[in-house]
């Protein structure tokens, strides 16, 4: 059976909610930073997530020499934020308020935050799977609603009701 097109991949797929998040370390150039929405867990014991940067991407090869990153969890409102991260040839960082953490930069406004160190890379496709080893985590925005990423758009989530 042939593959899937891959505008039919992604129609189908982008039916599949995403939480948001941006991905940040401290380089020898500075501070970096990725929008991702492919982050998910992976163990709780040890405690894993991945995150899944395009093969191409110019941001993951700074990130990976840093050896570890942050996971910023965006909050509904911070749909802009996220293309800013998302735009190549620019000062992803302008205007955007951050303070240091264990692993990278935590983004004042985030509902939470995944210390982690770089633990493993499996090639995959155009994308490169990264599995990272939680070293810390925080999250401590619950009056706000997460970023979703749905049907090529971003919403809110609204809270689960019974």
């Amino acid at each position: 059976m042939p593959s899937p097109r891959p505008d039919v991949f992604r129609n189908v797929l982008g039916h599949l909610p995403t939480g948001v998040t941006v991905v940040t370390a401290m380089s020898e150039h500075g501070p970096v930073g990725m929008a991702a929405n492919s982050v998910t867990s992976v163990s709780l014991d040890p405690p894993l997530i991945l995150i899944c940067p395009a093969s191409g991407s110019e941001t993951w090869p700074l990130i990976r020499e840093a050896g570890c990153f942050c996971v910023n969890v965006l909050a509904g409102h911070q749909a802009e934020l996220c293309r800013q991260f998302s735009r190549k040839d620019t000062d992803r960082f302008a205007g955007v308020a951050w303070h240091s953490r264990a692993c990278g930069l935590g983004l004042d406004d985030a509902l939470a935050w995944i210390d982690c160190d770089v633990f493993a890379e499996h090639p995959a496709g155009d994308h490169t799977i990264v599995v990272g080893s939680v070293q810390e985590i925080e999250a401590t925005r619950r009056e706000l609603q997460p970023l979703v990423f749905f049907r090529g758009g971003y919403g809110c989530f609204a809270e689960p009701t019974g």
